[in-house]
């Protein structure tokens, strides 16, 4: 209805008009979803499923601990993407080359979450297999679903979204102030007629004209608009005369449906014609936009949508209209955003963005579509405008201005599929199509995209095999996106293609980044050595013409790598102090965060934990600032392990007394956030070696020093922090109040010791699993011992909830099943074991159970 604002993070929107009260659909909705694992709202468009659904999942959202995720698929076409656009709200950046529903699956297995999937009804099938897969295998995760259709399944619990009551305009109206719709028409009325309210006088034309609009809060927010030039009774009237008209011509229709479309043709007449013209081309936009791509979209100098108007609502074609410069589409959207017809939101970035809502774009796109042509012209304009905005991030990438390049791309990401979508499915444009999906390389690879940009790649390359620039670069962005141990091969394959390719057509940028695709494959492959003498041979050979630069600083940066774990530091170190130098004279960040990792790294080497430290905080603070996460997740790894060498003065034996257990314990809670960080991208940091080494060394010592349950206790409380909680806690910010981290927990063994290295992937479909290995535990490591009660002070007093909870603790309930048992949420079961816990000075939960028994 206009009063939400989606985000691209997965949060719920952003109420920004106030919510009309739908007290009994609330409660319906909330008993539904504490019963069944999938409801659907269904409804009509306009009747206010979004929104509803936003505030139900905002209302039971502290019985999920593991969070509540808002899956916006109005923008989405391709049913392929959807299980990838709900693995990117819930902040998976999976980089396996299974079926990305699979792995979704897997991932949430342990897990307890609310799903809401917003707009079903155009990819059914899709969000059908979907709901599926995750009802059938996981426990936890439940779905509230918004469609126009049901979905169809057997465990699917349907609530049908009404229309908001209205009271008899003729009966007894005193009362009327308590009905929604008036309630609903009241306050938009008010936004543009500062002062109106409710009176005696108005309350029947109000209640009249609200039920002429089927209660609809869509029609009623859009004919609410007009109180700027018409009073309650002109409105009434008039909306009458043109209902006649309107609606007349469609009998079949649903009159629901035949209510809301003669609102929106009328305030489709009721707009200048350039306002026409704008909103029927804006309709090829999915998602919001900012006001740079509303002129690129809406200029040209094509037929525009027509001048007159027939009694069924429908706009002529008007001949000739003049082109739309910037200055007519800026004043054609701020005409509409007057009209309620676009909403305007506030950006990722601060800037202004707008769109379409769903019902809107649909009559929009109908109106373009009258136009022999129009539809196509528009879009080219589109794909044309997005291909300019990706080279224009591209030739910026290495420079000052990342944090909003990657803000700007992640906001347009919808328009970005529409754009690649049309190339790769109209006749004659898929070469364009293919130039894209290569000139995104940036995006799909530093801003946690990998499986998205896999995926357009593939397409894009199977449509176009002829030997081109294009197809060269996308080989090797496609192997660069090779980010798992199954995928490799297939990556050097398709980098050593690319390299073949570009040496055929004498393109020695697009060779020379094939290289350093192929280089990295090594590195990962734990080829050490032939990585080394690899990019010590590009290194020397210098940019060649047309290489990016960013390209070239990363082949210096896995240079320094190789040298770093081959043990040569002082080597290492030459490289990186050549390469900072190179990224601080363009003020750049990305690879800069890559630099200061390897000193860290090469200076670990060294032993010398203090520059060490220094470096690794560094990158983590870069890498912050652009939101990589693959690398915040290899540079917890290496704080880690500097913290746990520094907590042990004499690294020849594990002394507990002479350690310092505040950096051990540093240690434990770093590598819990990072194992939560690899979790969401590849628990197996890639199966390889020298990776795991770093992390399987921090773990060793701090396991030692500080004994299991203590370090099973500091690892715990970093699984639990938010990912940004995290790093500030490793920059030095006092660690905070441990709470359940926005996206999702480590599961399986990575909740506890982390992976071994080279665990086992998960098999393939048909194909037995390969055993998991036994958790490390170090055989040092001190053996269990019966529970130590020590007598808490006298003045120590449990609340009564908190004896109640101790006394299940002493039962042997876990967490979740002192939450069912007391009917609360689960974090607050946690909250109050945690409390016990330091309210007796205890350290666990045997500690509990045996200071309960001696008390009865």
């Amino acid at each position: 209805m206009g009063g939400s604002a989606p985000g691209r993070d997965g949060h719920l929107p952003v109420e920004t008009t106030s919510f009309v009260d739908r007290r009994g659909e609330l409660m319906e909705g909330r008993e539904l979803l504490a019963g069944a694992r999938l409801v659907t709202l269904t409804g009509p468009g306009g009747v206010g499923k979004t929104r509803l659904a936003g505030r139900m999942a905002s209302r039971v959202a502290r019985a999920f601990p593991d969070g509540v995720r808002f899956v916006h698929l109005s923008g989405l076409r391709d049913p392929e993407l959807v299980p990838l656009a709900v693995a990117d709200a819930l902040g998976l950046h999976d980089h396996s080359a299974r079926p990305a529903l699979d792995t979704l699956v897997e991932r949430l297995q342990d897990r307890r979450l609310l799903l809401v999937v917003d707009n079903c009804e155009h990819l059914l099938t899709a969000c059908a297999a979907l709901a599926g897969a995750l009802l059938h295998g996981t426990t936890g995760v439940r779905i509230l679903a918004t469609s126009r259709h049901r979905l169809g399944l057997t465990e699917e619990h349907l609530m049908d979204v009404r229309p908001l009551p209205v009271p008899d305009p003729d009966g007894d109206l005193s009362a009327a102030d308590g009905y929604p719709a008036l309630a609903l028409f009241a306050d938009r009325a008010a936004a543009v007629v500062p002062g109106f309210r409710l009176t005696a006088a108005n309350r029947s034309s109000v209640a009249r004209l609200c039920r002429r609009l089927d209660g609809l809060p869509l029609a009623i927010e859009l004919a609410a608009v007009r109180m700027r030039v018409l009073d309650v009774d002109q409105l009434l009237a008039r909306l009458d005369d043109r209902y006649r008209l309107l609606t007349a011509g469609s009998p079949t229709a649903a009159p629901r449906h035949q209510t809301l479309r003669a609102a929106v043709a009328w305030s489709h007449e009721l707009c200048e014609e350039a306002e026409q013209r704008v909103w029927a081309r804006l309709s090829v936009l999915p998602a919001s936009f900012d006001l740079e791509t509303a002129e690129a979209v809406c200029g040209g100098v094509e037929a525009g949508v027509g001048a007159d108007t027939d009694a069924d609502g429908d706009a002529d074609a008007g001949e000739g209209s003049p082109p739309l410069q910037p200055y007519d589409v800026l004043d054609a959207v701020a005409g509409l955003v007057d009209k309620s017809v676009l909403c305007r939101e506030t950006g990722p970035d601060g800037g202004a963005r707008y769109r379409l809502l769903d019902t809107l774009r649909e009559y929009g796109l109908e109106r373009l579509r009258e136009q022999p042509g129009e539809e196509h012209a528009t879009r080219t304009r589109l794909r044309d405008w997005m291909q300019h905005r990706a080279a224009t991030c591209e030739r910026d990438w290495f420079g000052p201005g990342q944090p909003g390049i990657v803000t700007r791309l992640r906001a347009d990401q919808d328009t970005l599929r529409a754009a690649l979508d049309f190339s790769l499915t109209t006749p004659g444009e898929a070469l364009a199509g293919l130039r894209l999906a290569g000139t995104l390389w940036f995006h799909w690879h530093a801003c946690g995209a990998p499986r998205e940009g896999r995926y357009w790649l593939d397409r894009a390359l199977a449509a176009n095999p002829e030997p081109t620039p294009e197809r060269a670069r996308a080989l090797w962005v496609s192997g660069l996106l090779a980010g798992c141990p199954e995928d490799l091969t297939r990556g050097r394959h398709r980098a050593g293609q690319a390299r073949d390719l570009a040496h055929r057509l004498g393109d020695a940028a697009e060779a020379a980044h094939a290289d350093y695709v192929i280089g990295v494959i090594r590195l990962f492959s734990d080829d050490l050595e032939g990585a080394l003498a690899h990019f010590r041979a590009g290194v020397d050979r210098g940019r060649v013409p047309g290489q990016h630069l960013s390209l070239v600083g990363l082949d210096r940066v896995e240079l320094a790598c190789a040298l770093g774990f081959l043990g040569r530091a002082d080597e290492a170190i030459a490289v990186c102090e050549e390469t900072r130098r190179l990224c601080a004279a363009h003020g750049e960040q990305w690879v800069l965060s890559y630099v200061e990792r390897m000193l860290a790294l090469a200076h670990t080497v060294k032993g010398d934990w203090e520059r060490a430290e220094r470096h690794g905080r560094e990158a983590l603070r870069l890498k912050l600032a652009v939101h990589d996460v693959v690398g915040m997740g290899l540079t917890l790894d290496l704080l880690a392990r500097i913290a746990a060498e520094r907590g042990s003065p004499d690294r020849g034996a594990c002394d507990r007394v002479t350690a310092d257990r505040g950096a051990h314990e540093r240690a434990a809670l770093l590598l819990g956030g990072a194992d939560h960080a690899w979790a969401d991208v590849d628990p197996s940091r890639w199966g390889s070696a020298a990776l795991n080494a770093t992390r399987r060394a921090a773990e060793d010592r701090a396991r030692r020093a500080l004994g299991r349950t203590a370090f099973r206790r500091a690892y715990d409380r970093g699984a639990a922090l938010a990912l940004a909680d995290v790093v500030r806690h490793a920059l030095g910010a006092p660690e905070p109040g441990s709470r359940r981290r926005p996206t999702l927990p480590p599961s399986g063994p990575a909740r506890a010791t982390g992976p071994a290295p080279h665990a086992p992937r998960p098999a393939h479909p048909g194909r037995p699993a390969a055993p998991a290995p036994a958790p490390h535990i170090p055989d040092s490591a001190a053996p269990p011992r019966a529970p130590v009660v020590e007598a808490p002070p006298e003045a120590v007093r449990l609340t009564r909830r908190e004896a109640q909870v101790a006394e299940l603790v002493a039962e042997g309930l876990a967490n979740q099943q002192i939450a069912d048992r007391l009917v609360i949420a689960r974090r607050t079961a946690e909250g109050h074991v945690e409390r016990i816990l330091s309210k007796l000075g205890f350290s666990n939960r045997s500690q509990i159970a045996a200071w309960v028994t001696a008390q009865r």
